[in-house]
C-alpha cells in the first residue's frame, strides 16, 4: 500500500469515527431533551396547559409545538426575565413548574415532585423572611384556592393566574428557593393550615390594592394578613 493511499484511508476512518461519536452523543438519553418548534408529545401538552392558564396561549392543547406555542413561550420567558428564544429548555420548564424537581424532592398527597417544587418556589418568593408558620400559611392559601370553585382547579393554574402573585411579575420567583420552603410545601399539602382556611393574603405595608383591604381578616402571621 502506498503512503498516499494509507493517508487517504486514515482520513476516511477518522471522518467515520467522528460521525459515529456524534450519532452516539445525540442518542444519549442523558442529554436534556428540549421542547421547541416541531416537538410533539405529552411535555408539549403540559407546556400549553400552563401557558393557557396564564392566558398566554389560546390554541388547542394538542401537543404540537407550533408557531403559536412558540410565541406563547417567548411571552412567558419575557415575563420571567429569561432568554426569550422560544425554546422550553431547563430554566423555562422550571419556571413553568414542569422541570426536573431538585434532588430529594418527591411527590406527596397526590402532587408530583415537580408540583411540590413549584409550590415551594412560590412560598419562598412570597414569604421570604416570614416565620415558618407564615410560609406554611402561604402554601395553604394556594392549596385552598385549588379547592375553591372561584379559582383554577390545578396548582399551576392557581399559581399562574394573571396578577395572583407579585413574585411572578417582579422576578422574585427566580431567586434561590429556601430549604424551609420545601418543608412548608410538604406541611401545607399534608393539611397544615395556619391561615385558617384563607384564600387571600397581603402585606398591608406593600399592598396598593384597595379591594384586598376590604376582605375579612382571619389571622395575622408575621407581615401578612390572611383573609377570606
Amino acid at each position: 500500500m502506498t503512503k498516499k493511499r494509507f493517508l487517504f484511508l486514515w482520513k476516511i476512518a477518522i471522518i467515520l469515527l467522528v460521525n459515529v461519536l456524534l450519532v452516539v452523543s445525540f442518542a444519549d438519553s442523558s442529554l436534556p431533551a428540549l421542547s421547541r418548534r416541531g416537538s410533539r408529545g405529552e411535555e408539549v401538552k403540559q407546556i400549553q396547559t400552563v401557558l393557557k392558564d396564564r392566558q398566554l396561549y389560546t390554541g388547542n392543547i394538542d401537543g404540537i409545538y407550533g408557531a403559536q406555542t412558540e410565541q406563547a413561550v417567548i411571552k412567558f420567558q419575557k415575563q420571567m426575565g429569561l432568554a426569550a428564544d422560544g425554546i422550553a429548555g431547563p430554566k423555562t420548564l422550571a419556571a413553568l413548574g414542569l422541570g426536573d424537581a431538585p434532588a430529594g424532592v418527591t411527590g406527596i398527597g397526590g402532587y408530583s415532585a415537580n408540583e411540590v417544587a413549584l409550590l415551594a418556589r412560590i412560598i419562598s418568593a412570597e414569604a421570604r423572611g416570614e416565620p415558618y408558620s407564615g410560609q406554611v400559611a402561604v402554601g395553604a392559601v394556594i392549596l385552598n384556592r385549588v379547592a375553591h370553585p372561584s379559582f383554577p382547579n390545578t396548582l399551576a393554574g392557581v399559581i399562574y393566574q394573571p396578577g395572583a402573585f407579585s413574585c411572578l411579575d417582579d422576578g422574585g420567583v427566580n431567586a434561590a428557593v429556601a430549604d424551609s420552603a420545601y418543608r412548608a410545601a410538604r406541611d401545607a399539602i399534608n393539611g397544615n393550615d395556619p391561615s385558617g382556611g384563607a384564600i387571600y393574603y397581603y402585606n398591608p405595608a406593600k399592598s396598593t390594592n384597595k379591594w384586598i383591604f376590604s376582605r375579612p381578616i382571619i389571622t395575622v402571621i408575621g407581615n401578612h394578613r390572611f383573609c377570606s
